[in-house]
Formats: structure tokens, sequence, C-alpha cells
């Protein structure tokens, strides 16, 4: 599947297919000067796959982990870029995670004021959500993405071959984002992931899915002024969760608890079906008083409210401005 997301003055092809990591060079352009950035968690053969198709191109391996989405580590890619002697012409390319596209994109997004961004994601998470939509980011004092941009990449390779190197907590993990834009904007979808039909019997649909369902909403809103906001849908509580557990709980075990704090009895009830068949958390393990300091530093707050999303039933959703103290409290 190919698609063509453009906002501005950037024209993003997204190519999503199994094997596709062997197009990266043609897409970015196999005599470009090139970083790619990597972290210590992902397969190594996957950079390496990346780095041999360019004649000139280096390779930099970053810590893995969530506690490494900050300065220290946007220094390390700024000085690789360096060495490498990149300049506007040249490209960085991020291979991996969420964390990796977050902070590979931040640093693509200011050194030489920009330059071109290319993501290759390998995990669920980041090829259904994360890689899509320009956002990038750093953690600063305990907040979630406090520091970012929004720099859209050139590129997006959406290999679903990468998946198969996933253990089941992390591909579950990424479900949730699945799961999430389904419950908000695809019916059929979501009725697919009720089903109990293998999910890698249908796996390249559903990222197709969830794909159309991104771009389709970044390009309504690139900027998070009004409609985007729906892909937030389980992360007020979700964020407040992930920053509690300190790394114990993954992003989208954090988001599954989240969205059920946001639905009508009878929706929760069938969200709450679907992640417990994929391990996911159905509630949160912090009582509200616990996650209130957190919520209440949630970077979308404005005016003292902060705007969630509601889901009476699959595909459809409102917004509801509420306090941080009766997000707070619907968490017994």
């Amino acid at each position: 599947m190919r698609l063509t997301f453009g906002y501005r003055d950037t024209v993003c092809e997204i190519v999503e297919g199994r094997g596709s990591i062997a197009s990266v060079g043609n897409l970015v352009g196999k005599e470009r000067n090139v970083l790619v950035v990597t972290d210590s968690g992902v397969p190594v053969q996957y950079a390496k796959s990346v780095l041999a198709q360019f004649s000139n191109a280096s390779l930099l391996t970053i810590p893995q982990g969530e506690e490494n989405k900050n300065f220290n580590t946007l220094e390390t890619i700024i000085a690789a870029l360096r060495e490498q002697e990149i300049d506007r012409s040249g490209a960085l390319i991020a291979v991996g995670g969420g964390m990796t596209g977050d902070i590979a994109g931040f640093a693509a997004s200011c050194y030489n004021r920009g330059i071109d961004f290319y993501n290759v994601p390998t995990t669920l998470l980041a090829q259904t959500d994360a890689s899509i939509g320009g956002k990038t980011a750093l953690n600063f004092g305990h907040i979630k993405n406090m520091v970012g941009t929004f720099h859209h990449p050139r590129g997006v390779i959406i290999d679903t071959d990468t998946l198969k190197t996933l253990n089941a907590r992390h591909l579950y993990s990424g479900l949730a984002e699945v799961i999430k834009m389904a419950a908000t904007s695809d019916a059929a979808l979501f009725s697919l992931l009720e089903s109990d039909q293998p999910l890698n019997d249908n796996l390249d649909e559903i990222v197709a899915a969830a794909l159309r369902i991104k771009c389709d909403v970044v390009l309504k809103d690139p900027l998070e002024q009004g409609l985007r906001k729906v892909l937030n849908f389980g992360h007020t509580i979700g964020h407040a969760i992930e920053v509690a557990s300190d790394g114990k709980l993954s992003h989208g075990e954090c988001v599954a608890a989240g969205m059920t704090y946001f639905c009508s009895d009878d929706m929760r009830k069938r969200l709450e079906k679907i992640l417990k068949r994929y391990n996911l958390p159905v509630k949160s393990p912090f009582a509200g008083a616990a996650l209130l300091p957190y919520i209440s530093q949630d970077k979308k707050r404005k005016d003292g409210s902060i705007t969630t999303v509601y889901v009476e039933s699959p595909g459809t959703f409102e917004f509801r401005k509420m306090t941080p103290e009766e997000v707070a409290s619907l968490i017994s």
C-alpha cells in the first residue's frame, strides 16, 4: 500500500508492505549523505539492512528506553550528524519504535534549522501511530513529550515483517493504539478486533486501516487544533499512569487502561473484552489522588481544563472539557 501525505511544503510518501524495508534507499536516494539512528533494543539487522543501501552513511545506536528520550541523547545525535558532515541536503533515518522516531525526528527538526527525516518504524505502535503526523518530542522534568516540534517525515517505510521479532507484550502494547483509533473512528475495524480471528491473520489489514485513520485525521488537522485531539483517547489518564509507573508499564498498556474511563457502560464492556484478550490492563493500578499531580501537568491543559475524548459506541466520539480534578475523580 502507498499513501501520499502532504502538508505545506512537505510531501510524505508512506510505503506499507512486507519486505518494504528493502526500498528505503530508493525512497531516500542512495547517493545522499545519511545518518541512521536506531536504539539498542531494536534487532540490529534492520538498521544494517537500511545502512547497506547507501554509499555514504553511518549508524548511531542510542540507549533504549523512554528515560533516554532526553537532551543528553539529543546531543549525542547532533554530534553524530556533525561527525557525518551532514548538511541540508542530507537526511536522518530513524529505525525503531516510537522513542527512536520521536527523538530522531526532533533532532532532524532543529539541526541546521531542519533536515529531511525518514522513519522506518519496527513496532506496531510506531507503525500505526507514532511514525505518522510529524510530532517529535523529548521528555523533560518527568513530563512525557514536554519539548517538541512538528516536523513531518519525508517518507515512512512500514515493513510488517519486522513485527515478527516483537514479543507478545510489545505487539499487544502497540495494538492498544489501533484499538484506540478503531473505537473512535472505525466501527468495522473495531468489529474485526472483536472477532475470534487470529491477530496475525489480519495484521496487514489492521495496520492499513489504522494508517488510513491516522492520515485522514492529521490531514484535516495537522497542528492539533481540533479534530486531531481524537487521537488522545485514553491518553489523559494513560500518560499519568505511564509516569507514575516509572517505566514498569508500556505506553500502550497505559493508554489501554486510560480508555476505559471515558466510555459508555456498553462500550466499556466491549472494549474490556478486547483488552483482556491481549493481556492489556482495563483499569489504573493507581488511585485518582496519586495521578492528579501528573494529570494537572498534562501539556494539553488550557485555561484550567483538559479536552478529553468520550466514546459512546464504536466509530463515534465527543470532546468533553474537564478539570484535572474531574478526570482524577473517575478513578476509584
